[in-house]
């Protein structure tokens, strides 16, 4: 076994990781057009950051077309979607990986221009996030008042949740990452700041996580807790989110997720809620890994501004049993491998995070391989 606590093998609900280095959810906006389909290209850039016993966290995936709130994101409700995801799996398994299906639903971070039939985003309340957002042809445009959903429509989204956990499946992924972080729908149910409902979904702290709570028991139904993962930003501020309850509301949450046996809890740091390459770390948010970690037994992934140095002491500490790293996976495809070694890092490139071809995607450098006597 290695003495570094970042390559020891890690069990994590159905899947024996050979290390703890994740790739963490990256939204990279390249799906094939018409229909938001991963193709060719999608599948290089997967296989070319997979590593034997590595886990990978594909990048948000629609559920549905409602639940689209970004050009060029890739769903997992049609055929040709689950078709195409298949390409990135079988790339990504033949070099002895794991890839979990990130799922989301993005809720009023939206816009009309790609809702079916040009309707309006939906919410838990006709609450507008502040600030703006983009139309389907990337223009800047202030956030819509989106519609409340109905209770009655609750039920139909759990159940579109749970089916894209079986379209995932069907395309061949190891499980499915709930997401339920960074202001998207499920996290609008979660806090104060969105969620003004006094149905069964609003008002107390167990209403309010009423709906997460039931897309993970659906989604485990569906294809067993140990291939469900779930994605929380703790006192997170991005996309203008707010509550009013502080802890109380994640360790209720956490707690109901320990209970549920669920193969990991995926925890995004606030100190990175809004980093840049500019913007550096904020040295004064609460710990979530040293204040969450407790209250749940199953793997802990720790999200959030990691360096090598860091994600080892975090490790060896306790505080993480795995650590996810994103930006770094996007300009090293062999991070694991670089972090194994202590090479050097290569810089991103901003400029072409979003959108556009093999630039900034499938063009970063690896390390040269070693030729075999």
């Amino acid at each position: 076994m290695s003495n570094d606590p970042l390559f020891r093998p890690l069990k994590v609900g159905a899947v024996e990781l050979s290390h703890r280095i994740v790739m963490a959810p990256l939204t990279r906006m390249r799906a094939a057009q018409p229909g938001d389909i991963p193709h060719e290209l999608n599948a290089e850039y997967y296989g070319q950051r997979a590593s034997k016993g590595g886990l990978l966290i594909t990048e948000a995936t629609d559920i549905t077309a409602q639940a689209h709130g970004y050009p060029l994101v890739p769903g997992i409700y049609t055929s040709a979607q689950i078709q195409g995801w298949r390409a990135v799996t079988d790339a990504v398994h033949a070099k002895g990986g794991f890839i979990f299906n990130q799922i989301w639903h993005v809720g009023r971070i939206s816009h009309s221009s790609m809702q079916p039939d040009g309707e309006l985003p939906v919410a838990p309340s006709a609450i507008p996030a502040s600030g703006n957002h983009m139309t389907a042809s990337f223009e800047t445009v202030p956030f819509e008042t989106p519609r409340a959903l109905e209770t009655f429509e609750l039920a139909d989204i759990v159940a579109d949740f749970a089916q894209a956990a079986v379209n995932a499946c069907e395309a061949g992924f190891d499980g499915v990452e709930i997401h339920g972080a960074n202001g998207y729908l499920l996290d609008q149910f979660l806090r104060t700041g969105s969620n003004k409902r006094t149905d069964r979904y609003g008002g107390s702290i167990e209403n309010r996580a009423r709906l997460l709570l039931e897309v993970v028991d659906a989604a485990s139904k569906r294809i067993g807790a140990d291939r469900v993962g779930v994605r929380l930003s703790p006192w997170g501020g991005f996309n203008d989110m707010h509550d009013d309850d502080g802890s109380l509301l994640w360790e209720y949450v956490i707690t109901e997720l320990d209970k549920r046996g669920i193969a990991y809890l995926h925890v995004i740091e606030p100190r990175a809620d809004f980093t840049s390459d500019t913007a550096p770390l904020d040295a004064d948010a609460p710990d979530a890994a040293s204040s969450f970690r407790a209250l749940f037994r199953g793997a802990f992934i720790s999200a959030g501004g990691y360096l090598p140095d860091t994600a080892r002491a975090a490790v060896a500490e306790g505080k993480a049993d795995a650590i996810a790293f994103g930006r770094p996976f996007i300009s090293n495809p062999d991070l694991p491998e670089r972090v194994r070694v202590g090479a050097k890092l290569t810089a991103h490139d901003r400029s072409t995070f979003y959108g556009g071809g093999r630039e900034g995607y499938t063009d970063y450098p690896t390390l040269p391989q070693p030729v075999e006597a």
